[in-house]
């Protein structure tokens, strides 16, 4: 069994607020270790339940943040940021299962850092249907045939995968107080539980159905200011809709709509806040 693995750092064990997860900031390599040994956790549990390939996609941010030195010696690693499909990057019909660990909730939820790529994100929607970084990555996956067994995070996270994947195992590692303050597992607590849950989550792969797209999606992004809406409605093939900050674009695939995504967020971020 060949399992796929993608890493984010909002939802792992202990992180609460931007000091840990940004590169540039004095928390962030406490982090980013934390984040390496959880992602291990589940590596480590997949190949004892016999999987015969794990690759790991970094998800966050620049996406080089985990550190391969410390990686179980047998797990394969996609590091980098300039990936044209971001967090699901290498993802294909090959893996049987796919496991989304230190995800957070989508920005309209309750959550620890709740956000949608990024944080100039309102909503999201495929065909109306509300979706966040876990919901169009599923999508992505089950385009490929591809089951998403497990999801670890906040319980806002493991919330949102419930509603969006029935029989998903979620393992909860911090419970959301506010958006930056959570009651969390210990690092090694945490650990010990990511083991379980790997090992319950592929035994219960069967249950499991991929989450299948809609043909000819339509992708909508409602952004949070009209100068984020004007830079995204800058890519070829969207459409502006007048007087509101948000932009549409229709896609032959979802893996269209996805990389449309990827370049819509980013050109937003290029909005300049006076």
């Amino acid at each position: 069994m060949n399992v796929y693995v993608s890493v984010d750092m909002e939802g792992i064990t202990g992180l609460v607020d931007h000091t840990q997860v940004d590169s540039s900031k004095h928390n962030y390599e406490r982090g980013r270790a934390i984040m390496t040994e959880e992602a291990n956790a589940v590596i480590h549990a997949a190949f004892d339940s016999g999987c015969s390939e794990v690759l790991v996609n970094d998800s966050h941010s620049q996406m080089n943040n985990l550190l391969i030195e410390k990686l179980h010696p047998e797990a394969k690693l996609i590091s980098g940021g300039v990936k044209p499909y971001s967090m699901v990057q290498g993802l294909d019909e090959t893996f049987q299962g796919a496991f989304f660990v230190g995800y957070h909730a989508r920005a309209s939820m309750k959550g620890v850092m709740s956000h949608s790529m990024i944080f100039g994100v309102r909503h999201m929607y495929i065909n109306d249907k509300a979706v966040g970084e876990m919901g169009f990555n599923a999508y992505v996956a089950g385009y490929f045939g591809v089951p998403v067994l497990l999801v670890a995070g906040d319980d806002q996270a493991a919330l949102e995968a419930e509603e969006l994947i029935p029989n998903v195992t979620t393992a909860i590692v911090k419970e959301t107080i506010s958006r930056s303050v959570a009651k969390s597992l210990t690092p090694s607590k945490s650990q010990e539980l990511l083991m379980i849950k790997t090992e319950q989550a592929l035994q219960n792969r069967q249950k499991v159905k991929p989450l299948i797209p809609p043909d000819h999606p339509e992708l909508k992004i409602e952004f949070a200011n009209y100068g984020q809406a004007e830079w995204a409605s800058m890519m070829p093939g969207t459409v502006h809709d007048p007087g509101t900050t948000i932009v549409r674009f229709n896609a032959k695939d979802i893996l269209e709509a996805y990389r449309a995504m990827v370049v819509m967020t980013e050109l937003a971020m290029k909005t300049t806040f006076c």
